[in-house]
């Protein structure tokens, strides 16, 4: 081959090279490029904190709740029904006064049917009561339970992260299942699950649900339900709903008292599938 000839098939094959090498470094950054995207865009759209930071973030908010509470009165409503559960064999109306930080007293008002029912919410107010004195043993806290984070879910529309609550003592005062918690105020939007202890011999397999709500400028339980089966009478539910409040505050110009007064418009009976749900 002459030697002209010979340098120009050199100098074809080098450029080639350099061609070929130079297509492989832009598909080398191409894809590394379209690698950090993707990764940036998974930790972009992955957006739940950790179950350690929600819980934080949780104690922060329950903080911040505590210190705007203040003395009120809550009239409550009380619906027993048996295992038909058509038609509520009792109904019970207590008032629940409540002075921070930690005193609840509660007395009946008006009794419906099977005096069971009185019985039964005796019990409950005098259980919260108790509960609310020694609040920090039972608090949604790390020195209680252990939080494991399950997913996103709405509430009425509200994004939240559901946890599931692990406690750290068999009592009959901790709960285990799942609570789901406001994205935005980290507070308390609803509990699903059971005891951590058998409240006693007469009752077995217990569920509860609690569902929680803005009143006043404070954040509060407003309604619940609970399932059980009780020797002798079987399967049985009690479904509570607070239906009127009322705050009393020392007047800014002296020291007379000011009453105000917040109503929850009266339901019908609030059964299971009228607690405001959470999206599985």
């Amino acid at each position: 081959m002459p030697q002209n000839s010979w340098f120009k098939v050199h100098e074809a094959g080098r450029s080639s090279f350099y061609v070929a090498a130079r297509q492989q470094t832009w598909w080398l950054l191409f894809l590394y490029l379209v690698a950090g995207m993707a990764s940036a865009s998974a930790q972009t759209g992955s957006s739940a904190p950790t179950a350690e930071a929600i819980t934080a973030r949780m104690a922060q908010a329950r903080a911040e709740n505590r210190a705007r509470l203040r003395p009120y009165i809550v009239t409550r409503n009380y619906r027993l029904f048996g295992k038909e559960g058509s038609k509520a064999k009792s109904e019970v109306i207590a008032d629940v006064t409540f002075v921070p930080p930690n005193s609840k007293k509660y007395t009946i008002q008006e009794t419906n049917g099977s005096g069971l029912g009185q019985m039964i919410v005796r019990r409950m107010l005098a259980n919260e009561a108790e509960v609310t004195k020694d609040y920090v043993s039972t608090d949604l806290s790390t020195d209680n339970y252990d939080f494991r984070f399950i997913r996103e879910a709405d509430v009425s529309g509200q994004r939240c992260y559901v946890l599931e609550l692990l406690p750290r003592r068999k009592e009959k005062h901790l709960l285990h299942g799942d609570i789901w918690v406001d994205a935005d105020t980290y507070l308390l939007r609803r509990f699903e699950g059971e005891t951590a202890k058998t409240p006693s011999w007469w009752v077995r397999d217990v569920s509860v649900t609690f569902v929680y709500g803005e009143v006043g400028g404070m954040w509060l339980q407003i309604a619940s339900e609970a399932v059980a089966n009780v020797r002798i009478l079987g399967r049985s539910t009690m479904v509570s709903r607070d239906v009127n409040y009322q705050f009393r505050e020392l007047a800014a110009a002296g020291s007379s008292v000011q009453t105000s007064c917040l109503r929850r418009m009266p339901e019908g009976p609030l059964r299971h599938h009228e607690i405001p749900g959470a999206s599985k």
